[in-house]
């Protein structure tokens, strides 16, 4: 149990977070940060009035403290509209930014745009943390994950154990539901993993891919296999498009607290994980998903896989993706 876990953002994956924090028993006390809600400056007076003192981020901390009884917990929870909640925490979970929403017409904002909202809120984040927790290992959620990542690297420059990002996580449990469902065995029994960039270019590596140790391919023929890929790398737009507002926020959730959960309890566990690479798998600079032994010390190892020719073709692909985006990052980065 930490002393203390910081939540940057209290939407929907914020909402998850700090009430399975408290049931987990992983943090003695809990800070919620959001803004919202926001005051509009055109709207009357005394609306403005009435929404400054509105707050998602105290609200949310009062609703899960107010059941802690039900489940005894002891957990403090605080939440602030400024970073101020932070304060001391050893851990912080970075969930804050525009979600990718779905306009009237059915189409999403595009990759630039969306790039360009959250990298200014990004800005933010990163100087309530080095305000307020400037040591604490911190798990990024906030899309796109892998130009976020990069840029809390570039304003904060944090020991490179101690800034990873949640993607691979969440992905490797999508593609093993998937081969779970169309295989009929139970979830527990497959083992999967997809590595790269959080994206169309993400590449779920086929040839570790196993049910209770067995390779996929005896249970699953490759055109099946092929639709499962697909459907993995998609497979956030796919909620989106059913929600019709904001983005996956239980998944994603669960995937940042079996990360953190790692750390926490330094079970030394494999797990792919958006970290800066060195070298490893011939990258040096960008952050993209590996599988990393995870502990006490945050990235404990960078573990290498023998990857097919295939793989390791998508993979640079994937890598180059990212490369991309952080050099259009950078690029808007300067403007800020």
């Amino acid at each position: 149990m930490l002393k203390k876990i910081g939540v940057i953002g209290g939407g929907y994956i914020g909402g998850v977070l700090a009430q399975e924090i408290a049931h987990r028993r992983l943090a003695r006390e809990i800070g919620v940060s959001d803004p919202a809600p926001m005051p509009n400056p055109s709207d009357p007076e005394d609306r403005q009035t009435v929404v400054k003192k509105q707050s998602v981020s105290i609200g949310k901390c009062l609703d899960i403290a107010e059941g802690l009884p039900v489940v005894s917990r002891d957990t403090k929870l605080v939440g602030s509209k400024d970073y101020s909640a932070l304060a001391g925490a050893e851990m912080v979970i970075n969930t804050a930014g525009v979600p990718r929403k779905a306009r009237p017409d059915g189409t999403f904002p595009s990759r630039e745009e969306l790039l360009a909202i959250n990298l200014k809120v990004t800005v933010e984040v990163a100087k309530g943390i080095k305000q307020y927790c400037p040591d604490a290992m911190i798990i990024s959620i906030a899309n796109p994950l892998d130009a976020i990542v990069f840029t809390l690297d570039k304003r904060l420059s944090p020991p490179k154990n101690r800034l990873m990002g949640m993607a691979g996580v969440l992905d490797s449990a999508r593609y093993c539901y998937f081969v779970a469902e169309a295989a009929n065995v139970s979830v527990e029994n497959v083992n999967a993993i997809v590595l790269g960039g959080h994206g169309d270019d993400m590449v779920p590596v086929r040839s570790s891919c196993q049910i209770a140790g067995i390779p996929v391919a005896k249970f699953l023929d490759a055109d099946t296999l092929a639709k499962i890929e697909t459907r993995t790398r998609k497979a956030g737009g796919e909620v989106v498009g059913l929600l019709g507002f904001g983005s996956a926020f239980v998944s994603p959730a669960w995937a940042a607290l079996e990360m953190a959960e790692a750390v926490i309890f330094d079970k030394r566990k494999i797990l792919p994980v958006c970290v800066k690479l060195e070298g490893e798998y011939g990258v040096k600079g960008l952050f993209v998903g590996v599988p990393c032994i995870l502990g006490k010390n945050g990235i404990e190892k960078v573990v290498e896989l023998d990857l097919t020719d295939e793989e390791k073709a998508a993979f640079a692909k994937s890598a180059a993706g990212v490369a991309k985006t952080c050099e259009e990052a950078e690029a808007m980065l300067k403007t800020l």
